[in-house]
């Protein structure tokens, strides 16, 4: 089992927080229009923003919120200026938790996430103290029920991919952030279809817990999706086979 599709497992176990449609679409309106600030309105000479883009279809997320994030970022529409922050810190029973924020306050920001680590049995660390425990990686998902993976593993590897992994029914291509975009355009055309595609954080190692603690920090991580200001959170939680909530 590698350590890759352990991560996707943990990502499809906490599906439901990211269910919450109108949530999600304010997250990818804020990271559209922050990547149009930094790089300029157009896709296909703005890496970013064109990587914002895909996560927004994939949620199916209509075009016109799409462009109208893009013109307020480009300040046609009147610009909000965000902040980009990382806080890390631990969860309950030592599991490593970075968050990823896209703020307006950062005082606000700090404040929140903060106050959620102390209510929900974790602690904020310093700068440094759990960053180095995860890699940036390009991740692509797929639902294996309804595709062949030695096909989509030649395609995939062709196109720069370092990693094809399937496990609990997802088939997960992992990359390195360069190649991201050429491996998701390249399987695109084969016509394969992605369940989500995004850079993140994957852990090097992961941490095994017992049923409660592993509950307790999957609810420290949900309060965390939650808060308005956070955009990501990764963990480097091994999730029990068999777990539910």
């Amino acid at each position: 089992m590698s350590g890759h599709s352990k991560w996707a497992t943990i990502k499809h176990a906490k599906g439901a927080a990211d269910a919450k449609r109108g949530q999600m679409f304010t997250k990818f309106i804020k990271e559209i229009s922050i990547a149009a600030r930094m790089g300029g309105g157009d896709p296909a000479s703005n890496p970013r923003l064109r990587t914002a883009i895909l996560k927004a279809r994939g949620a199916n997320m209509p075009k016109d919120n799409i462009e109208r994030a893009i013109k307020k970022g480009t300040g046609e529409l009147g610009a909000t200026t965000f902040e980009e922050l990382t806080y890390e810190g631990y969860g309950p029973g030592g599991v490593a938790v970075l968050v990823e924020v896209l703020t307006d306050n950062k005082n606000r920001a700090a404040a929140n996430v903060r106050n959620l680590f102390s209510k929900n049995g974790g602690n904020l660390g310093a700068t440094g103290s759990v960053a180095y425990m995860f890699a940036r990686k390009g991740v692509i998902e797929y639902d294996a029920e309804t595709i062949n993976e030695d096909e989509l593993m030649e395609v995939a590897l062709e196109a720069g991919a370092d990693d094809v992994s399937n496990e609990d029914g997802v088939l997960t291509v992992t990359t390195d952030p360069a190649n991201f975009e050429t491996a998701v355009e390249a399987l695109q055309a084969k016509g394969y279809e992605s369940v989500s595609a995004s850079i993140s954080m994957v852990p090097d190692t992961y941490t095994s817990l017992d049923v409660e603690t592993t509950r307790k920090v999957l609810k420290l991580i949900d309060k965390l999706e939650e808060d308005d200001d956070v955009q990501n959170v990764y963990s480097n939680i091994d999730i029990p086979e068999g777990f539910e909530e």
